[in-house]
């Protein structure tokens, strides 16, 4: 049985580096919600010269577009969106300081090569999980673009929040490298 990595935020160069494709990790402190909308109105602002609303600098930001909470609970259901929707903005948000990413699916050649040159993770939620992934949101609060509802960007402090090193620093890919490992040859 394999061990579990134990991460705190913000990210260090280090911990990124010592993350290997396949490894399973338990990510505790700040992460953020942002989905394509939010994506967008960010590579807007850097390309315009403004400051973010947010300090991306070794921080994680989760592909998600939580749903409302119900009563008594911090948020709602919290599930992966597909990450190849934010390929066109994830090299600029990367050049910003971030350090990882959390989603679902496989990412572009040009994403791959920017983690590389960036020393930034990409971690795969684990798929219909929304649920449990909720569980371990303990606070939830809109920090930007409100206006997006469920896009806005939140500001999630997690506890113990659940997922796989999909591809590392190095570009070692589990989407590849678990392809291979199955694959039957004649």
């Amino acid at each position: 049985m394999s061990t579990i990595k134990k991460l705190t935020t913000p990210l260090t160069d280090q911990q990124v580096k010592d993350l290997k494709a396949g490894d399973q990790v338990s990510i505790s402190g700040v992460i953020y919600t942002a989905r394509d909308a939010a994506h967008k109105l960010l590579t807007e602002s850097i390309k315009k010269g403004e400051e973010l609303p947010v300090d991306f600098k070794n921080q994680i930001i989760y592909y998600a577009g939580p749903t409302p909470a119900k009563p008594g609970k911090v948020i709602g259901s919290c599930g992966p969106t597909t990450s190849g929707r934010m390929d066109a903005y994830s090299p600029t948000m990367m050049e910003q300081g971030l350090k990882g990413m959390i989603g679902k699916g496989p990412r572009s050649k040009e994403v791959v090569e920017s983690m590389i040159a960036n020393n930034v993770v990409y971690f795969a939620a684990i798929g219909g999980a929304a649920a449990l992934i909720a569980d371990s949101v303990k606070e939830a609060e809109v920090v930007a673009f409100d206006e997006l509802g469920p896009e806005a960007i939140r500001r999630l402090v997690v506890e113990d929040y659940p997922c796989i090193v999909a591809i590392d620093s190095e570009g070692n890919n589990l989407y590849e490298l678990g392809v291979q490992q199955y694959k039957v040859v004649d």
